[in-house]
C-alpha cells in the first residue's frame, strides 16, 4: 500500500484509486493517522479530514479501536417492490396503479407528427402550461427558465453534475430519500446530514452543513421521503434567512407530491439567491413510467443543465411530454388526480390510527407512506413480520447520521383493505414486542 498526496484530497484520492483497483480489499486496514501524516509529512489533521472524506463517500469505516479499514462492498438500497416474494410488500413507495389516470385515450390524441433535429427540446404547448405552474411556486418576478428532464432523479443527478466536483459536499436531509442518496453517494459527492423533524429540514442542521462547505442543498418542500414532513411556513422562513447569506450556494427543491399534495408549498428559495431549481416530476400521479419532469430555475442555472443534456439524450420524447400536457389538462384525468391524493390521505390516516390503537403511535403526514416510530430496532421488527407475512423496509435504509432512524419502519399501506390494516398492526405490535423480548434475552 503506497498512499501518496499533500492535501486531504489528493490523499483520499489515492486510497479511493487503490480501492477501485482492486489494490485494497474490503477489511484492510489503512495506516494510522499519525503514522501517515508522519510519512506524508503533513498535518495530522489532513489525515483526518482524508479519512473522514473516504467515511462520507463510503469507501471506509471506522472501527475504533480496530483503525479505519476499507468497507465492505454492499448492495445500494432501492425504491420498488421485491421480486419473488410471497410476503405482502409494504416497502414499494409506489402510487397505486389503479388510481393513475388512464393514457390510452390521450395517447391516441397526441401522436400526430414525428419531432426532428432542430426543433425546440420543450414542447411549446408544455412550456406555456408549466410556466405557469412552476410561476405560482415562484411568486416573485425573478427570472425564470425551464428544462424539461427523464424524472426528478435525472434532474437532480445533472443538477450537481454540472455545479459540482468529486468530494464537493452536499447538504442532504437525514434520514433521506433513497434516489437523492444513491445520486450523491454514486457521484462522488460527500452528503451532509441535515435532521429532519416535523417541519422539515432544521435550521441548526443547515447552519452547520453550509459551516461544514457544502454547496448544493436537496430540499423537499412537502411530503419529504420517508418522514412525511412538510416545510412549515415558519421553517421555510428560517431557513431562507440562513441562505440568504449564501447566495451563491445550488439549492434544489423537489416538490415530487405536488398535485397530490394535502399541504402548502413554501420555498426555502429566497428573492435574490442566484442559483436555484425547483423540480417537479409527474411520476406520483402519472405514474413511474411517464419520466417527465418539470424544472423551473435561474437562467444561468437553466444554461448549464441545458449543456448537461446535450451530451446525452438531448431532449426528453416530445411523445410524453405531449402526453403528459395532455393529462394535466384534462379534466378527467385531473380529477383522477385529486380522487388519488385524498385516497393516500384517508388510507395514511386509518393506518395510523390502527396502528396507535394497536400500541405502534404513529402520525399520518403527507406523501405515499407512513414513518412509523418503533420501541425495538427496526431490522429485528421486520425480521419478525416477515415471519407474519408482511415485508417491510426498516428505517436504516434511509440513514446518513440519525440513529433514530433504526428506529423506524417505512410502510406503504394506501393499497390495504381496512381489515389488511388491522392485522398489520397487530401483527406489528406483536412484532415489537417479540423483538423487545429478543433483544433483552
Amino acid at each position: 500500500m503506497l498512499i501518496i498526496g499533500a492535501t486531504a484530497t489528493e490523499i483520499a484520492d489515492s486510497v479511493r484509486q487503490q480501492i477501485e483497483r482492486a489494490e485494497l480489499a474490503p477489511g484492510d486496514a489503512l495506516p494510522p493517522v499519525r503514522a501517515l501524516a508522519d510519512e506524508l509529512q503533513v498535518n495530522r489533521n489532513t489525515v483526518v479530514a482524508a479519512y473522514r472524506h473516504l467515511t462520507q463517500a463510503g469507501l471506509v469505516e471506522a472501527r475504533g479501536r480496530a483503525g479505519t479499514r476499507v468497507a465492505a462492498r454492499t448492495l445500494v438500497a432501492q425504491e420498488g417492490f421485491a421480486r419473488g416474494t410471497v410476503l405482502r410488500d409494504l416497502g414499494t413507495g409506489n402510487p397505486d396503479a389503479a388510481l393513475i389516470p388512464d393514457a390510452g385515450a390521450a395517447l391516441g390524441r397526441i401522436a400526430s407528427r414525428p419531432v426532428l433535429y432542430g426543433e425546440p427540446v420543450i414542447d411549446p404547448d408544455l412550456a406555456e402550461w408549466a410556466t405557469a405552474w412552476m410561476r405560482e411556486a415562484v411568486a416573485d418576478e425573478r427570472p425564470l427558465r425551464l428544462t424539461v428532464t427523464g424524472g426528478a432523479s435525472d434532474a437532480i443527478e445533472r443538477l450537481l453534475a454540472q455545479t459540482l466536483t468529486r468530494d464537493d459536499a452536499v447538504a442532504l436531509e437525514d434520514p433521506c430519500f433513497l434516489a437523492s442518496l444513491n445520486t450523491v453517494r454514486l457521484g462522488g459527492y460527500r452528503p451532509i446530514p441535515v435532521p429532519v423533524d416535523a417541519e422539515g429540514m432544521t435550521v441548526a442542521g443547515l447552519e452547520a452543513a453550509l459551516d461544514a462547505g457544502a454547496r448544493a442543498v436537496v430540499c423537499t418542500p412537502r411530503a419529504q421521503n420517508p418522514t412525511g414532513a412538510s416545510l412549515s411556513a415558519r421553517r421555510a422562513a428560517e431557513l431562507r434567512a440562513v441562505l440568504a447569506d449564501h447566495p451563491y450556494v445550488l439549492v434544489i427543491e423537489d416538490d415530487h407530491f405536488s398535485l397530490l399534495s394535502s399541504q402548502p408549498f413554501h420555498s426555502v428559495i429566497g428573492p435574490d439567491h442566484q442559483r436555484w431549481a425547483l423540480i417537479r416530476s409527474v411520476s406520483k400521479f402519472l405514474g413511474p413510467d411517464m419520466c417527465l419532469a418539470v424544472t423551473a430555475s435561474d437562467p444561468d442555472t437553466a444554461e448549464r443543465l441545458a449543456r448537461r443534456l446535450n451530451p446525452g439524450s438531448q431532449w426528453v420524447s416530445h411523445l410524453l411530454q405531449r402526453l403528459g400536457l395532455e393529462l394535466l389538462t384534462d379534466p378527467h384525468a385531473r380529477a383522477a388526480v385529486a380522487a388519488a391524493a385524498e385516497h393516500y390521505s384517508l388510507r395514511n390516516a386509518f393506518a395510523a390510527a390502527a396502528l396507535t390503537a394497536a400500541g405502534v403511535p404513529t402520525v399520518a403526514r403527507d406523501g405515499l407512506s407512513l414513518w412509523v416510530p418503533l420501541t425495538a430496532p427496526a431490522r429485528a421488527v421486520s425480521e419478525q413480520l416477515m415471519r407474519r407475512g408482511w415485508l417491510a423496509r426498516p428505517g436504516d435504509e434511509f440513514v446518513l447520521s440519525d440513529p433514530a432512524a433504526a428506529h423506524h419502519l417505512r410502510l406503504t399501506v394506501h393499497d390495504l383493505t381496512d381489515a389488511d390494516l388491522e392485522r398489520l398492526a397487530s401483527d406489528l405490535a406483536d412484532a415489537v414486542r417479540a423483538a423487545t423480548l429478543t433483544k433483552a434475552g
